[in-house]
């Protein structure tokens, strides 16, 4: 995948939830679920279902940090 083609598919993934899974520093996971609100040129915005808001970059994606399981 290139950064065009990651950035159009978060695109359409904005406003439908997701569960998520995240894999930090260290081998620590976190799985959540929550949904896209905002997409910028570097980052896109996820807000959790505990209204915690999180940001990622588009390389997190591309790299596997960031996994959009369902």
């Amino acid at each position: 995948m290139n950064l065009d083609s990651v950035k159009k598919y978060i695109y359409e993934q904005k406003g439908i939830p997701h569960v998520f899974l995240y894999k930090g520093t260290r081998n620590q996971t976190e799985e959540f679920l929550g949904t896209i609100i905002k997409c910028f040129p570097s980052i896109f915005i996820i807000i959790t279902n505990n209204n915690v808001i999180k940001s990622f970059s588009y390389n997190d994606f591309i790299i596997k940090n960031l996994k959009i399981l369902s």
